[in-house]
């Protein structure tokens, strides 16, 4: 590829709901660029951008591929990402990286609550964002109904750029609204026509409203509008394109990707209104320490600095990284500082990449993106940066897991290598969480969803030939007692030689602090059991508390007072006063009303105000409580409630059923409380299957 200047970039995030034509799009643009002579298929498996098998298996994007092509003087660099929300770290990553996006939308579905949810992405980040509207060929499209609600969700910022001429069959094109002229499709080319006459009062009414949101853009315009001066085309594209990057106007454009019909004008449209790297603000930054703001200009003329947004590993060439440069020229054999790791590494070979095709280049300008491979410790997030003038990028935060899900390898051979690709998944996912638990012996993988965690786990076996089977999460639960309580905790054994010999009274009972695990005090007099012992037996307390005896967890709450015993001067020892104090513990346990603990997460729900009624329905039925309701944006409500984790394992799945695909929902731990009486018997018995 050619070398463009920093002015001749566009760096698109290519957005949009789960089958909404983001891929076909792609095509259509690769077919018309001359790239792909022939376009692929979702359906037929062979398009650019789903080149991974678990894309081709279920036949949707699963992971962001980049789409770079030249048309007319201009580099694009398309980022098609996934549709699913549960794949959302792939979204974010891209998003952190890209000046502009195109949302794509189902004309047969209209604005669906996927589409609602990118909106919202966008709107956050104050992203310069053209809507296409696509499959404007299929049956039932009602393309003003669809104007209408973008206009009720994100406002009047909604300005169509193009209206169709036909609908359905009879779709054959649109008016152009900016350059006021009817471009239609035979099929093989565009024809550029009169508007016909049966459009023209709507299209001079939409024509006055682009106009007027021109004049708005300055006061010298307005007032030349309201003095019934006509603005010049210079003056009406300068102006649509101020109001698109500063995000007062959100373009509509619309199409069928499919017939390649939109597609140019899109790309047209991309170029005229759509931001150069170096249009916005600059790139936000920090010292090292993080102590100290700082920022780099997108252009050549600053020092190299760089960010990897997204990396993939591949079992034969290593990790793949995709690099953004926001400022200076990143060359290769060209050595670099890593602002993260703090060490400095020399880049190979860097080349451009188009779907998995990788394309050779000397060098990646300001604003560009290409790719470094096989550089050990480079991943996800990193900043790499001119050694003499270094600087650190942030990039975005991931939502916590909402679902976990136990795995374990189905071949033993598995069972040492499965922690090592999990770490290499990581690298490609930073999004998803790997935790080992020890209580309950089962390794936790968590994710955005089923869907998110099904397709780690493809990539698992399709990548490394790991097999695991899922499981159910085990809750770790708690015991401890409820009442007071005293025993005796006596050991003695003889066995020739000398002996052992110790004897405990210890007082049980529930301490102040639910969450403590032990809380031990003595009140010895009279020497009835030497200091020096004192330790011991709060050891042996602490070991036999790993294990309740009534299911086997661990018991916390407990406030254990030593204030009598005995010992021996000569088989007394440290061995003895721990076996005492376990006895002790074990006769206390029964007459001390044990009882479980379940842990409790504080749960924050977002959800569209139709459906917090059911939501908090749903709670109480979880056996949760709410804590309390506050206005959210666009009709929406967060809800703050206290629910048993064993009430939301898989509260994820639960949620979009209930909300219709919008609710979403964190949680964090808040503490243990009691299982309530009529449930304990269920959860041991539960517990004692499990573990057979």
């Amino acid at each position: 590829m050619k070398d463009y200047g920093v002015e001749k970039i566009r760096t698109i995030a290519v957005t949009g709901h789960l089958g909404s034509g983001k891929t076909t799009l792609m095509e259509s643009v690769l077919h018309i660029t001359g790239l792909k002579k022939t376009k692929g298929t979702v359906e037929e498996k062979n398009t650019t951008s789903d080149f991974l098998t678990e894309e081709k298996n279920r036949m949707n994007s699963l992971s962001t591929s980049l789409i770079p092509v030249e048309h007319d003087g201009y580099k694009y660099n398309f980022l098609d990402t996934p549709g699913n929300r549960e794949l959302v770290s792939d979204m974010y990553q891209t998003l952190s990286v890209c000046k502009g996006a195109i949302l794509t939308i189902d004309g047969t579905k209209g604005v669906d609550i996927g589409t609602e949810e990118v909106l919202d992405d966008l709107n956050e980040r104050n992203i310069p964002t053209i809507i296409f509207i696509n499959k404007m060929d299929k049956e039932n499209i009602d393309f003003p109904k669809i104007i209408n609600t973008l206009k009720e969700i994100i406002g009047y910022q909604v300005v169509p750029f193009l209206w169709p001429i036909g609908e359905a069959d009879n779709f054959k094109g649109y008016v152009d609204l900016v350059d006021m002229n009817a471009r239609v499709f035979d099929g093989e080319k565009t024809a550029i026509e009169e508007i016909p006459d049966s459009l023209k009062d709507i299209v001079g009414d939409l024509r006055e409203k682009i106009v007027e949101s021109v004049a708005e853009t300055s006061e010298e315009l307005l007032e030349k509008h309201f003095a019934g001066e006509e603005l010049s085309q210079e003056e009406i594209r300068k102006g649509l394109r101020e109001g698109v990057l500063n995000g007062d106007l959100k373009p509509i454009v619309i199409g069928s990707a499919r017939n390649d019909i939109g597609t140019r004008t899109m790309l047209e449209m991309i170029a005229d209104f759509m931001p150069a790297p170096n249009d916005l603000k600059p790139m936000p930054g920090t010292s090292l320490d993080k102590s100290e703001a700082m920022s780099r200009n997108t252009t050549a003329d600053e020092p190299f600095s760089a960010y990897v947004f997204k990396t993939t590993v591949d079992p034969f060439i290593g990790s793949i990284n995709l690099v953004k440069v926001f400022s200076g020229t990143l060359n290769s054999n060209q050595e670099v500082f890593n602002a993260n790791t703090k060490k400095s590494m020399k880049i190979g070979n860097i080349n451009f990449i188009r779907g998995k095709e990788q394309l050779s280049t000397e060098k990646i300008g300001a604003g560009d993106i290409g790719i470094v491979t096989k550089i050990d410790g480079l991943q996800t997030g990193h900043t790499i940066c001119d050694p003499k003038s270094p600087i650190m990028y942030e990039g975005p935060v991931f939502p916590e897991p909402t679902i976990f899900v136990a795995v374990r390898p189905k071949l033993k051979r598995d069972e040492d290598k499965i922690s090592s690709v999990l770490q290499k998944l990581n690298l490609e996912d930073p999004s998803f969480e790997v935790i080992r638990n020890s209580e309950t012996s089962q390794l936790l993988i968590g994710g955005q969803g089923m869907t998110h965690i099904q397709f780690l786990l493809e990539r698992m076996e399709n990548l490394y030939n790991v097999e695991v089977e899922m499981l159910e999460q085990k809750i770790p639960y708690r015991e401890t007692i409820r009442k007071k309580v005293e025993a005796e905790g006596r050991h003695k054994k003889q066995s020739g030689g000398s002996g052992q010999f110790g004897v405990v009274n210890i007082r049980f009972e529930p301490a102040a602090d639910r969450d403590t695990v032990l809380e031990f005090n003595e009140e010895i007099h009279g020497g009835s059991v030497p200091k020096n012992y004192f330790p011991a037996v709060e050891k042996g307390l602490n070991e036999i508390m790993q294990k309740g005896p009534l299911a086997g967890y661990p018991v916390i709450g407990v406030r254990a007072t030593l204030f009598d015993g005995s010992y021996h001067a000569v088989d007394s020892n440290e061995v003895s006063f721990k076996q005492a104090a376990a006895l002790s513990f074990k006769k206390a346990y029964e007459q001390a009303n044990p009882t479980l603990l379940e842990p409790i997460s504080e749960v924050t729900i977002v959800c569209k105000d139709d459906y917090v009624g059911d939501v908090m329905s749903d709670i109480t039925k979880r056996r949760g409580t709410v804590l309390g309701m506050n206005p959210f944006a666009n009709n929406k409500q967060e809800i703050k409630a206290e629910i048993p984790d064993a009430e939301i394992k898989r509260y994820n799945i639960d949620l979009k059923a209930i909300t219709q695909g919008s609710g979403s929902f964190r949680r964090s731990f808040l503490r243990y409380q009691e299982v309530p009486d009529h449930m304990i018997d269920t959860v041991i018995k539960e517990t004692q299957e499990a573990n057979q």
